[in-house]
């Protein structure tokens, strides 16, 4: 964890490794949201880095949502990642539930082109294969937006667990 005040204080290259994986895999936002500091609060940080990616060129909006994990992927991800989905349940699903995530994983990515994304702190797995069954109903445009918006909620209570 780490203070406010000190993000505000410390070097460019420091505030960058410190919120590097704030948003995963994607240490653009932290260098891009660096050059408006000082932060007078979490909410002005929060709405900052919000603000750089809304204003980020397509291909970086699809860049960034493209790097985040597949929901129970057991490939490498952020710690924060790992944590998230962790306390999801998605460490602990059968081989049955393993392999139906993994297949409307497949099927979410063929028709989209990026991995379905869902802000998963206080729900089950059930509730997660659910809204990925009902989300592979929207268009591409609308999971776009979606996956942009999760990502934002994500992004909050990241901001909460690591800056006091």
């Amino acid at each position: 964890m780490i203070t406010l005040n000190a993000l505000n204080e410390i070097p460019l290259s420091e505030f960058v490794e410190k919120l590097k994986d704030i948003f995963e895999h994607s240490p653009w936002v932290a260098q891009r949201v660096g050059e408006f500091r000082p932060f007078s609060s979490h909410e002005s940080l929060y709405e900052r880095m919000v603000s750089v990616v809304q204003t980020a060129s397509e291909e970086e909006k699809l860049n960034l949502i493209q790097a985040h994990p597949h929901l129970g992927t057991r490939k490498t991800m952020s710690s924060f990642s790992q944590s998230e989905q962790k306390t999801a349940g998605l460490s602990q699903l059968s081989e049955a539930e393993y392999e139906l995530l993994l297949d409307m994983n497949k099927e979410y990515v063929h028709r989209f082109g990026f991995p379905f994304i869902l802000t998963v702190r206080g729900i089950n797995k059930d509730e997660i294969l659910q809204a990925m069954e009902d989300r592979l109903k929207n268009s591409k445009e609308h999971e776009f937006n979606q996956a942009l918006s999760e990502i934002y909620k994500i992004v909050r209570y990241r901001i909460e667990d690591q800056i006091i």
